[in-house]
């Protein structure tokens, strides 16, 4: 092999070794932003079951509340209804 074929084989490899860092730096660069992607909707995840959560506490504080609200509510019709009943008796 001549000086000048061995130039041209190391030029060549050297080319080809820039390449695979080059395609080994763009690969490692995709990846980080599909990870930042995958925590941005991993983020969006947490964030949308952090609301659901607060409204189903909402709506279970609700419902305790209408429970507590009923046998007052409850009381008063019947003590209307009591009212009624002696105004309608006499």
């Amino acid at each position: 092999m001549t000086d000048s074929e061995l130039r041209q084989l190391v030029e060549s490899n050297a080319r080809t070794a820039q390449a695979i860092l080059e395609a080994m730096a763009e690969a490692r660069l995709e990846r980080e932003e599909a990870r930042d992607e995958f925590y941005a909707g991993m983020q969006r995840v947490d964030d949308a079951i952090q609301r659901l959560t607060t409204l189903q506490e909402g709506v279970i504080n609700l419902l305790a509340s209408l429970d507590e609200d009923r046998p007052t509510v409850l009381r008063k019709l019947n003590s209307i209804e009591n009212k009624v009943d002696r105004l309608l008796g006499t």
